[in-house]
């Protein structure tokens, strides 16, 4: 036999006592966001989870609002609020007297913080042409920015604007015949933000609600009667003055009567 063969085995050993963990799998932890960058007092969803079958001990580590929303063995999902500045997540999981923590940065971003609404006119007559315009200042590079127009939960228009890389206006605006049921809704506008291309992370924020003061125009027969009747006042006016002309011319005819000269017998 040759003397590898000799040393073959007991090496083998050796290693196995010295270093007992090395044909154990290592256990993980890994960290899920809805989103990776959110706007300032939005609220959401973050799972922790291991590929450890038996943890001993698991959770989320923050200084924002957290509560626990549902969990099993080897995850927990949390609902995280009151974010104002950039942050770090921290999700933990004991395994067999050994933790391991997986960090994930959650950005806060301000871009949306101006959604405008405006009619113009306010007031109008049923049938007639008034414009809605949804204006949103100063937004920084983005993937694409959606402005929706909205009548109620109507979808009435939407404008897409694409990739920019700097700041830029985004305005949309839509013409529309004024209905009689119009007043009775509110007219708003939603912006869509996305950031990235690969991701489907999504921004928004809706716009304070606009009324519109919708009315009837007058119709035609009420202006009809309108004319008529002033017609008729004008009538009895011009009747009365002539009356009162003939009446006067009358009453001076049998004045002068009464006081002639009479003839003498």
């Amino acid at each position: 036999m040759s003397p590898c063969g000799c040393w073959g085995l007991p090496v083998v050993l050796l290693a196995l006592l010295c270093c007992p963990g090395s044909c154990e799998t290592a256990f993980e932890v890994y960290v899920q966001s809805e989103v990776l960058t959110v706007e300032s007092g939005m609220t959401w969803k973050v799972n922790c989870s291991t590929n450890c079958t038996e943890p001993e001990m698991g959770g989320l580590e923050t200084s924002l609002t957290k509560n626990l929303l549902d969990e099993q063995a080897q995850w927990k999902q949390f609902l995280v609020s009151n974010v104002s500045q950039d942050i770090d997540l921290h999700c933990y999981f004991i395994c067999s007297g050994e933790q391991q923590l997986k960090t994930l940065n959650i950005g806060t971003s301000y871009l949306l913080e101006q959604v405008l609404l405006k009619l113009q006119p306010t007031r109008v007559a049923v049938g007639t042409w008034f414009t809605i315009e949804c204006r949103v200042p100063a937004v920084e590079a983005f993937e694409s920015l959606t402005l929706i127009l909205l009548r109620g939960k109507e979808t009435l228009h939407r404008k897409t604007f694409e990739k920019t890389p700097g700041p830029q206006e985004a305005v949309a605006t839509y013409q529309r015949l004024a209905h009689r049921n119009d007043s009775h809704h509110n007219f708003s506008c939603r912006a869509e933000l996305s950031l990235h291309s690969h991701s489907r992370e999504v921004i928004f924020r809706i716009s304070e609600p606009r009324m519109l003061d919708v009315y009837e125009p007058m119709q035609d027969n009420q202006m009809v009667i309108i004319i008529t009747v002033v017609s008729v006042l004008l009538f009895l006016f011009v009747t009365s003055i002539l009356l009162c002309f003939v009446l006067g011319q009358h009453w001076r005819q049998n004045r002068r009567g009464n006081y002639g000269v009479q003839p003498q017998t």
